[in-house]
């Protein structure tokens, strides 16, 4: 329940992470596409903010007295999800890779046609938008997506959905 505004934790969170990385993207597109600076000029812009942002709150800190809370050189993440970010990397170039190998091969050709018409489409679609509203798009609908497997909306018109599906069918969930 909510009490004095004061949302429950999970819930709150899943909204927020979304939003925040359409409000960074939105930032990133306006960088990128309205103002047409490249990558390289919003990342060197980014870093001189956050330089400026942390020397101004070291100078206050200091005239304050008061200790940095966190020091920075004791950020790492561990070796496991170094690894499981490697491997999970390897694993879509590997995918992929197959699946050019296969198609290529030209023994299965209802998947050559699938590749074809997919890399056509993308070239249509590079020439028609710029790659920053492409990738804008794209965060945008995967914002979207984020919202909905978090809204207890979607859940429940799942629920009904499966329920109406399994009793249409006769399956029973065993118990």
């Amino acid at each position: 329940m909510e009490e004095d505004g004061v949302s429950e934790g999970p819930r709150s969170v899943e909204v927020g992470r979304p939003a925040v990385v359409l409000v960074c993207g939105s930032l990133v597109y306006y960088h990128c596409a309205y103002r047409e600076s490249s990558f390289l000029s919003l990342t060197a812009d980014v870093l001189i903010v956050l330089l400026c942002s942390l020397a101004i709150l070291g100078m206050l800190f200091r005239q304050m007295s008061i200790s940095v809370p966190v020091d920075p050189l004791e950020w790492q993440i561990s070796q496991d999800t170094a690894n499981s970010i490697a491997a999970c990397l390897a694993n879509t170039i590997g995918a992929a890779e197959s699946v050019l190998r296969v198609a290529a091969t030209g023994h299965d050709k209802r998947l050559f046609f699938k590749v074809v018409v997919i890399l056509y489409l993308l070239s249509a679609l590079g020439r028609v938008a710029s790659g920053a509203t492409i990738a804008y798009a794209g965060l945008c609908l995967f914002s979207v997506y984020v919202l909905a497997q978090s809204s207890p909306l979607i859940d429940r018109c799942n629920s009904r959905f499966f329920v109406r599906r399994d009793y249409i069918t006769g399956v029973q969930d065993p118990m």
